[in-house]
């Protein structure tokens, strides 16, 4: 796990998440790859590592990395960092932290918005600033009032990364127990709050510009 993303994940734990014995937390993709989130969580709080390939963080082994083995409404936090660019089908994966959250239970992402190609078994995935409310209406099809608090991208990390962040409430009905917001406290930038009901900061980015080649090698095509 890289900086940025240890950093945001604590400033989640520290902001939406209550530190008594009575909280679940399941972390998905919870193996130990220098470092854990397991690491900054609340220290009361019973943690859940679950992973597809056992490892160093990993309480449970899925057999399907799209069924999670718990029941409707049985967890009061669900992480996933540095996760979804490795699966296929990140959005079903999605739908099943939907479903094992209480209602008023959040949800937190974190994945790249940037970086190298890295393969864990796959590298699928970036995600850019409009992936929150696209996540978020994804849900919403598939019958969850879920609402999103905030998304925004973080500054370049020493490690290269941009991470893009997004936090979800199951139900917006209860999207007033939660008021602090990361944002309003990191330096962050197309960052998305619910009480804003917008972006502000917004910015076009990029990987950094390199030398233009000429595709000089490429066999000419033929005809059929």
């Amino acid at each position: 796990m890289h900086d940025g993303a240890m950093q945001f994940g604590k400033h989640f734990f520290d902001l939406y998440v209550d530190n008594n014995d009575s909280i679940k937390i399941v972390d998905v993709g919870s193996q130990d790859v220098n470092g854990s989130l397991r690491s900054v969580a609340p220290e009361k709080c019973r943690y859940i590592g679950v992973d597809f390939t056992p490892g160093n963080g990993v309480d449970i082994v899925l057999d399907d990395p799209y069924s999670l083995p718990f029941e409707d409404g049985a967890i009061d936090a669900c992480v996933c960092s540095s996760c979804f660019e490795h699966s296929e089908f990140f959005w079903l994966l999605f739908n099943e932290l939907l479903r094992i959250l209480k209602p008023d239970g959040v949800l937190y992402i974190n994945v790249p918005s940037n970086g190298v190609f890295h393969r864990f078994p796959v590298d699928c995935w970036r995600f850019y600033p409009d992936s929150g409310l696209a996540l978020q209406n994804w849900g919403r099809r598939n019958g969850y009032a879920v609402v999103l608090t905030e998304s925004f991208i973080g500054p370049k990390q020493k490690e290269g990364w941009k991470d893009f962040v997004a936090v979800f409430v199951k139900d917006g009905a209860f999207i007033d127990k939660y008021t602090n917001r990361i944002c309003d406290f990191s330096t962050v930038f197309n960052a998305y709050s619910f009480a804003l009901g917008g972006t502000r900061d917004l910015r076009e980015y990029s990987e950094p510009k390199k030398k233009r080649f000429k595709l000089t090698n490429l066999l000419p095509l033929t005809k059929r």
